[in-house]
């Protein structure tokens, strides 16, 4: 069986499933009912001057029968005194000595952040965590993402919490940014030993049609709030891409952002995570998904013959590459198995409506057929088909072949104008443009050229 634990910048954890900074981790009681179940560590709701919370705080986006695809709140920072926040971490601490606990701090002035940074370790914390993330209520102040969004006095703070700071510490990041490559060097300038994120989106999630007031709704009013779960997933994911991509850039990365299963948790290391963080699952479905999560991280581990988490940290990151670098002599087309296909023809609307009408329909059979001639591979049919296995993208080209856009230019030899023949769909089929009003007539249409009726 795969050794789990891991050690983050310093942090040593049984696994590598950290619970974000949130609701989850608000309470000494919360947080060891989870340390229970085996999460492997913590980031304790984020402390500073106690703040008061509205009612209400949460809106979520649901999706047909899927609840809390995107999740918003508008909730702030520990409500509750400092003193026993900091109480409740050594108790948890002490009771639970093999786990993460770390400590999430958000303050203004160097006195205020070194006195902290030292209680907080008092308290047991094994490590910190600078909240610069947070998009609502505290950046109004100078806070959260106000410092996330200014590299300099990112670095700064990070400065101030260094010159006192005997645990690592870890900068979180907001995804509210141009480029989250920017505060992520400000972060290891400022002397930081770890990195995080994403922390949550600005947002609105929605709006009371009847009363014109957007969710969630406090007394007749509202505002912009984070936005996290499953739906920004492919947005963290890209952002800790961009971060594992940095050149030089050695700070480990603990990922967030709608991780809900161990398929999600694996993408994140892959991608450069060494440590995951969880928050919007644990609220919809609690602290007893940790079991699913390291089963399947275990059983991945093993089939793939990995024997620790961080053999397989980054390992995709090379594979992604800018477009230019793509090999454009790669070729597949889309492939119907006749015996899996439920006769939807939704494949065929998608195609003919949205893509390249390489798709076509019999007239005895309710059953589409690929037209190999009009496939440009792009696979939005296998995308759309609710039929496991039935469309799937089969290659073509005998794979001897590499050209690159990057390539074609320094070789002068890419398209220069608009009726340049070198360009991509110069030699794809498209229907007849007057043919889409035949095929769009309800009934009957008259051809103007032949004057004849046709059927419809």
């Amino acid at each position: 069986m795969a050794d789990l634990s891991i050690n983050f910048a310093g942090i040593k954890s049984p696994n590598p499933f950290w619970l974000a900074s949130a609701p989850p981790t608000n309470t000494g009681y919360q947080v060891m009912k989870a340390f229970d179940a085996g999460w492997g560590g913590a980031v304790w709701k984020t402390l500073a001057v106690p703040v008061i919370n509205t009612a209400s705080r949460y809106g979520s986006v649901n999706y047909k029968d899927k609840r809390m695809i995107g999740f918003n709140n508008i909730e702030l920072i520990s409500d509750r005194p400092v003193a026993d926040n900091l109480r409740e971490i050594e108790e948890v601490k002490k009771r639970f000595p093999e786990h993460a606990m770390i400590v999430s701090l958000m303050f203004q002035t160097k006195e205020e952040w070194h006195q902290m940074v030292r209680d907080a370790e008092n308290a047991g914390a094994d490590g910190l965590e600078l909240n610069f993330g947070c998009p609502h209520g505290m950046c109004e102040r100078g806070m959260g993402s106000a410092v996330g969004q200014e590299p300099k006095v990112l670095q700064t703070i990070v400065e101030w919490v260094m010159e006192v700071a005997k645990v690592p510490v870890i900068v979180k990041l907001t995804p509210n940014i141009t480029d989250i490559t920017v505060p992520a060097r400000a972060a290891k300038a400022g002397g930081a030993n770890a990195i995080s994120l994403i922390n949550t989106i600005q947002s609105l999630v929605g709006v009371d049609i009847d009363n014109f007031v957007p969710y969630p709704i406090v007394d007749g009013k509202s505002t912009n709030g984070g936005y996290c779960g499953p739906a920004v997933k492919p947005v963290a994911l890209n952002m800790v891409k961009n971060c594992a991509q940095i050149p030089g850039y050695d700070l480990p990365i603990s990922g967030i952002g709608g991780i809900e299963t161990w398929r999600d948790a694996v993408e994140f290391m892959l991608l450069g995570s060494s440590s995951v963080q969880v928050c919007t699952a644990v609220m919809h479905y609690g602290f007893g998904i940790i079991r699913e999560l390291t089963a399947g991280l275990n059983n991945y581990l093993d089939e793939k013959g990995f024997k620790s988490v961080q053999e397989i940290v980054g390992k995709a990151v090379p594979n992604v590459q800018p477009w230019e670098n793509l090999n454009l002599k790669y070729n597949i087309k889309a492939e119907i198995h006749e015996e899996k296909c439920i006769e939807c023809q939704l494949c065929y609307t998608a195609c003919e409506d949205g893509a390249h009408q390489a798709i076509g329909l019999r007239p005895d059979s309710r059953i589409p057929y690929i037209i190999k001639e009009n496939c440009v591979g792009c696979n939005l049919c296998s995308l759309v088909c609710p039929s496991e296995g039935c469309i799937t993208m089969e290659r073509v080209d005998d794979g001897t072949e590499f050209l690159s856009w990057k390539q074609m230019v320094a070789a002068g030899d890419s398209p220069t104008d608009f009726n340049d023949p070198r360009a991509g769909g110069i030699n794809h089929h498209y229907n007849d443009p007057d043919s889409a009003l035949v095929k769009s007539k309800p009934l009957h249409y008259k051809s103007k050229e032949t004057e004849t009726v046709a059927e419809v």
